[in-house]
């Protein structure tokens, strides 16, 4: 198996510095930008929008891994596209036709993946799998950062890995919420292959270099 990935989220970074945010991103060694999009109706924050993804693309090089906690995404997936993101997930919650809109990111040029909400079973995505290039396990609820790790997502986590090798899926099994090297080895152990970190990151008084490597395990 190839190494974890750890993706530091933008959205944790000063707001009034951003591109700073991406060099410390880049010097710390991590593999992906998370970019999480916030619409203030599936969630109650309000973030970016593809203006602003198009001008951080333009200050890096790594992917960007953009979440969609949006209502209606289908209506910004070529948008977000253009605006240079590497791979979209939708919330299953939010895509009454979740294969249609897979479909449609990949035709967009993106990398197509799907988070589930904490209290959302694993059968909202089992006649996906084969649409799937990402997989994320929510664990906390959606829409701040700065939140406790959902320690219950675990046995999810390791029913999401044992179902995703059932399939034969070479989807990224991602998680997001809590995570920092603690929780981050809890579930390397339960099966997920990628990482985000937002306050655990950005608020890292230490080198940033070891904790990327900590996060990896």
């Amino acid at each position: 198996m190839s190494r974890p990935l750890v993706a530091p989220s933008i959205l944790s970074a000063d707001f009034a510095d951003l591109a700073g945010g991406l060099r410390t991103i880049e010097e710390s060694g991590a593999d992906w930008v998370h970019v999480d999009i916030m619409d203030g109706r599936f969630v109650p924050n309000i973030t970016f929008g593809p203006p602003v993804v198009e001008a951080l693309r333009r200050r890096t090089g790594l992917p960007f891994d953009t979440h969609l906690m949006i209502v209606e995404p289908e209506r910004y997936l070529k948008a977000f596209a253009k605006a240079g993101c590497t791979g979209l997930t939708v919330q299953a919650e939010a895509c009454p036709h979740l294969h249609r809109t897979l479909q449609e990111i990949r035709e967009a040029g993106c990398k197509a993946g799907v988070a589930l909400n904490p209290s959302t079973p694993l059968a909202a995505v089992e006649n996906v799998l084969g649409d799937l290039d990402l997989l994320l396990v929510m664990t906390v609820n959606p829409g701040f950062g700065g939140q406790s790790f959902i320690r219950s997502m675990l046995p999810k986590i390791e029913k999401a890995r044992a179902m995703l090798d059932a399939a034969g899926s070479k989807a990224v099994l991602e998680v997001d919420g809590g995570v920092n090297a603690e929780t981050a080895a809890l579930c390397r152990k339960a099966g997920a292959t990628a990482f985000v970190a937002g306050n655990a990151f950005f608020g890292h008084k230490g080198d940033r270099r070891e904790l990327v490597q900590a996060l990896r395990g």
